[in-house]
């Protein structure tokens, strides 16, 4: 008897606190749900914005080294004394401007003698061609007598050569350098005496990994950046691109060139190089945010019409991306030009769920549209008539 009591009193227990547990917690649960629960036909409040259209760039960046698109060191070819020096350090030279004069009195003096000789063994041959003619001389007469001749006007070609050749011209139009010799300084052959570059166009070389070797080819386009001159691009394009790839850094030499004008930019100067590989005039391009990535796929939600006095409904999208830059993503694949995607109140939303777009919130510090800022009235309409 005492059992089966106990049994009852344990089951009024368990009613009694199934009834509390439903009363206290259940109940205001549901009823909160109920509150929270969008209405029927509500539409959700987001931000959107529509696809922008812009050119594409697809770029690989690189750093290099500029280069004279002429460059040379002047060196005699034969030793003598400096007599004039036909050039400015730092100015401009014309090409076949005389830049080094070197002593020639002694050639010359050389010269003059060999045509003296000259005349001497031309009247020889001719008298020896003579006595052959009528037998009164031999043959070997007439040979050597010739051979005299030619070894006299080969001399004399040969002093030629070598008055021409202390005259130094400059061999292309440039700048010249700084001068290493001075008038009256004795300098042998070989020696160094000025360098002339030619800077109104330039070249730069650059190196990229080998994986990019299909697509670069002559004639892309670049765009060099340095520091001496910050914020200032100056573009080129690829001239020529090295048949042999480097085996130590698995890279390609490449070549560009690149107009510099009022010679600003100087050969050797560290360069930053961007080298377009391909470009699209009309890509689509949504910001970042309005991206949903899962794994290694990108979604995102597009606002289309949901209809005849229907709100407008966000739907999730697989979409391609290509190329990223300053914030935004171009989506090769799932757009077209005029679509709209929501860019904010992602997580509230869902596939297939009503919005409503709503202007987004102005940047820090800029008034709300429709407002005025403190101290200042709206301008009211103007009249022509001042009166």
């Amino acid at each position: 008897m005492r059992a089966i009591l106990g049994i009852l009193v344990v089951l009024a227990a368990a009613a009694g606190g199934g009834w509390l547990y439903w009363d206290k917690v259940m109940v205001p649960a549901k009823n909160r749900s109920a509150q929270s629960a969008p209405p029927a036909g509500f539409a959700m409040p987001v931000e959107a914005a529509p696809v922008i259209i812009a050119r594409a760039d697809r770029r690989i960046a690189a750093v290099g080294t500029l280069r004279s698109n002429e460059s040379v060191t002047v060196r005699p070819e034969i030793a003598g004394r400096i007599v004039t020096i036909g050039f400015e350090e730092g100015q401009k030279v014309r090409r076949g401007q005389v830049l080094i004069q070197l002593d020639t009195s002694v050639e010359k003096a050389e010269l003059a003698q060999s045509q003296a000789q000259l005349a001497l063994a031309r009247a020889n041959a001719e008298r020896a061609d003579e006595l052959v003619r009528r037998g009164a001389g031999t043959q070997r007469t007439l040979d050597e007598a010739r051979a005299t001749l030619r070894t006299t006007e080969a001399a004399i070609q040969l002093g030629q050569a070598r008055i021409e050749k202390m005259t130094i011209a400059a061999p292309f139009e440039g700048v010249a350098g700084l001068r290493k010799v001075s008038i009256g300084a004795f300098v042998q052959a070989g020696a160094d005496i000025v360098n002339i570059e030619q800077i109104d166009t330039l070249k730069v070389d650059f190196r990229v990994p080998e994986v990019f070797l299909a697509a670069v080819r002559q004639g892309q386009k670049i765009s060099v950046t340095v520091d001496a001159f910050a914020g200032e691009a100056f573009e080129g394009e690829v001239l020529a691109i090295d048949p042999l790839v480097d085996a130590g850094g698995r890279s390609i030499v490449i070549r560009a060139r690149l107009a510099n004008p009022g010679d600003k930019l100087r050969p050797g100067i560290f360069t930053r190089v961007a080298l377009s590989l391909a470009t699209r005039e009309d890509a689509v391009f949504v910001p970042e945010q309005a991206l949903v990535p899962q794994g290694d796929r990108h979604f995102l939600y597009k606002v289309v019409d949901g209809g005849e006095g229907k709100p407008k409904v966000a739907r999730m999208i697989e979409v391609k991306l290509g190329i990223r830059r300053a914030g935004k993503a171009e989506v090769t694949e799932g757009l077209a030009k005029g679509d709209v995607v929501v860019t904010a109140g992602l997580l509230k939303i869902r596939d297939g769920a009503p919005v409503q777009v709503v202007p987004s919130p102005p940047p820090a510090g800029q008034p709300p549209q429709g407002t005025q800022p403190q101290g200042q009235q709206p301008a009211g309409p103007q009249s022509a008539d001042r009166g």
